[in-house]
Formats: structure tokens, C-alpha cells, sequence
């Protein structure tokens, strides 16, 4: 007859106290590494580095906006190579072009902000 492993529900749980506000800490890093407070806290316990589970929403926003970016840098550079396509064009145009670039990076800037710090208090 084979020996039975004692299993975790059986097993002597430690007593860990902390504030409210250290919890919600230790909910939020178990999450964003795809782990229940438990596990995560064993895990540490036992030396494991936790590595981040990445939004694949947020990525797939990083991927649009890189697009948008790349046409935006397609027609500025049509209308500094001066083409017959873009000589309707004047400076307000490109101007408008590079503020909507200059937003666009400020966008992509903060959804990778909430990719690689998801917490609240970045």
C-alpha cells in the first residue's frame, strides 16, 4: 500500500498579519501574476521572483496605436518629400500631423505605464 502525501488543505496554515492597506497590495501583485494570495505568499516564501501576467488587451491598444503612428509617420513624410499628392497641404496640416503624433505617444506612453506598473499609486 502506498504512502499518502499530506496535501495543503490538511496541512498547518501560517498566520500572516498585515494592514488593510498591505493587503490589497499583496491582491493586487498575486493577480497581475496570475496567482491567489496564497500561492503567491508560498511561492515568496520559497524564493520564487515573480514575473508579471501582461494585459493582452493593452497590448493589443500598444499594437493599434504603433499603427496609427506609422501612417502619421507615412504622410509626414509624403509632405516633406514633397509630393504632387500632398501639395494641398500647408504647415497647419502638419502641424496638426505632429501634435496628433505628439498625442498619440502620450497615449501609447500611458497604456505601457499600466502595462508594466498596473497598480493605482504609479
Amino acid at each position: 500500500m502506498t504512502e499518502k502525501k499530506p496535501t495543503r488543505k490538511g496541512s498547518t496554515p501560517i498566520v500572516v498579519r498585515v494592514t488593510p492597506d498591505e493587503k490589497a497590495v499583496i491582491e493586487s501583485l498575486a493577480k497581475q501574476t496570475g496567482h491567489s494570495m496564497s500561492a503567491y505568499l508560498r511561492l515568496l516564501g520559497q524564493g520564487y521572483v515573480p514575473k508579471s501576467i501582461v494585459d493582452h488587451g493593452q497590448v493589443m491598444e500598444l499594437a493599434r496605436i504603433n499603427g496609427d503612428l506609422g501612417r502619421l509617420g507615412g504622410l509626414l513624410k509624403l509632405w516633406l518629400s514633397n509630393d504632387a499628392r500632398t501639395a494641398q497641404f500647408g504647415e497647419s496640416t502638419l502641424r496638426a500631423a505632429l501634435a496628433r503624433i505628439e498625442d498619440t505617444q502620450n497615449k501609447m506612453l500611458e497604456i505601457m505605464k499600466a502595462v508594466v506598473m498596473p497598480r493605482a499609486d504609479r
